[in-house]
């Protein structure tokens, strides 16, 4: 199968790349609002415009001559994504119309070997002619005018991107998955979606870029740099994972912007989506409440949890001491998760992280027998029953698996409505022990069998 073309989306801020990308893509994975310079690391997505499949690229404002700070970091993202890329789409605005900053980079993409077309976004309302007539001057060919919000000249402008790329009809175009002796996969074998969370700058992204082993998001010390949720594909000993690097998550009481607030949406549902959450703590600062919410909601959502405490290499002994104090005593509820000491930045203990993560990815999607389920149930209840409720003492017959990621075991029995919660964790501590669930949250369900004579 050949290769896809990629497709990359450049220009300055606030033109329009992020909204063309989500209607490229026909999704919504790029956080567009008007404000300038909202994007700032590459995004990738599966292009859904005509009948050739490719792979388009968002990238941050590009300001060509930024020699530091945030916007050196987001030209030098922009620049790798343009070397990656077989086409440019070089967007610039119809209503603002031709201005210095489009001349810079109108200069720096006609050195390049790749197709550059020109894109007049915002041209709704206005006629062709008019709309494209002055960026004729960018000397990058005939402009092609759309409107990414509307949809409007955007499959034109796809068909003219992508011409070049156009297979003969001969070669087989047989859709995948048709077969009858199709069988799924074990989901242990999929690639693990791994999402990365934490406070605002704690070192994700640095995380990020020393896995991958290059600058694939931009790290930098100021907090909120990462505003979107980013995807990155890797493999490591032959396993995929697919990297989610989320906004860092910050008091509600601390959050006033409204791009802040979609942030937090956006690594929200990146939980709820991955498969494995790394919680990420900064060993230079204490434990906060923060943190304590951040797994609270990685814990309700059932996710397996690794938890790294970065910057370790950077911290005194009664440093480390404190830290590990704060751990036990705010994230005591974390005791199935794995811990580690890392440096981001330095690499050291990342290794231990990816098979701590690969464990929690296991044990998620365990396959737990029901006799042997049901014979720990009862070696369980054999050492401890359970406490009496009244005059009644709670009955269990036997355990079956009801779900995976979180594993969940269903036990049926009499009077069980009345199990205490401490019950309740001893069985759970009992279940992990014997099956070796360690890095995923456990569900434990009761259901007491119905008497049809209790009413009658």
């Amino acid at each position: 199968m050949a290769l896809k073309p990629v497709v990359t989306l450049v220009g300055r801020p606030n033109v329009g790349k992020s909204t063309l990308f989500n209607r490229l893509t026909r999704s919504r994975s790029a956080l567009v609002a008007d404000f300038s310079g909202l994007t700032r690391d590459r995004h990738y997505g599966e292009g859904r415009v005509g009948d050739i499949p490719f792979i388009v690229v968002d990238t941050g404002g590009f300001e060509p001559v930024a020699k530091t700070g945030i916007l050196h970091h987001m030209a030098k993202q922009t620049e790798q994504a343009i070397a990656e890329s077989d086409v440019v789409v070089f967007l610039v605005d119809a209503r603002a119309g031709l201005n210095a900053h489009d001349r810079e980079i109108a200069n720096l993409l006609r050195k390049l070997a790749q197709t550059v077309i020109v894109c007049v976004n915002k041209a709704e309302g206005m006629s062709h002619t008019s709309a494209v007539a002055e960026f004729f001057d960018l000397g990058l060919g005939q402009p092609h005018a759309i409107s990414a919000s509307h949809g409007d000249g955007v499959a034109l402008l796809v068909e003219a991107a992508l011409a070049s790329f156009r297979e003969p009809a001969s070669e087989s175009t047989e859709p995948l998955g048709d077969d009858e002796n199709f069988e799924p996969a074990d989901e242990s074998e999929h690639r693990i979606k791994l999402a990365i969370v934490g406070r605002p700058n704690v070192g994700k992204s640095t995380l990020i870029n020393t896995f991958v082993g290059e600058n694939r998001v931009i790290a930098f010390d100021m907090p909120g740099t990462t505003r979107d949720a980013i995807e990155i594909e890797f493999e490591r000993d032959g396993r995929l994972y697919t990297l989610i690097d989320t906004a860092g998550l910050r008091r509600r009481g601390k959050v006033f912007e409204a791009v802040e607030k979609f942030s937090v949406i956006k690594t929200l549902q990146a939980i709820e989506a991955c498969n494995v959450v790394l919680l990420m703590v900064d060993a230079q600062q204490e434990i906060s409440d923060q943190d304590a919410h951040i797994a609270g909601f990685v814990v309700e959502s059932g996710r397996a949890l690794v938890v790294a405490i970065n910057k370790w290499d950077n911290i005194s002994r009664e440093q480390r001491e404190r830290i590990e104090r704060e751990y036990e005593r705010k994230l005591r509820f974390l005791s199935f998760a794995k811990l580690h000491h890392i440096s981001a930045l330095r690499g050291q203990g990342v290794n231990a992280v990816l098979r701590s993560v690969k464990s929690a990815h296991a044990a998620a999607f365990s396959k737990l027998s029901t006799p042997k389920l049901t014979r720990t149930l009862e070696d369980a209840v054999a050492q401890q029953q359970p406490p009496r409720r009244g005059i009644f003492r709670p009955k269990m017959r036997y355990a079956h698996q009801g779900g995976q990621n979180p594993p969940l075991i269903i036990i049926h029995g009499n009077a069980l409505d009345s199990v205490s919660d401490p019950y309740k964790r001893y069985l759970e501590s009992k279940f992990r022990d014997v099956f070796e669930l360690a890095g995923t949250p456990l569900r434990i369900q009761f259901k007491s069998s119905f008497n049809p004579y209790v009413d009658g």
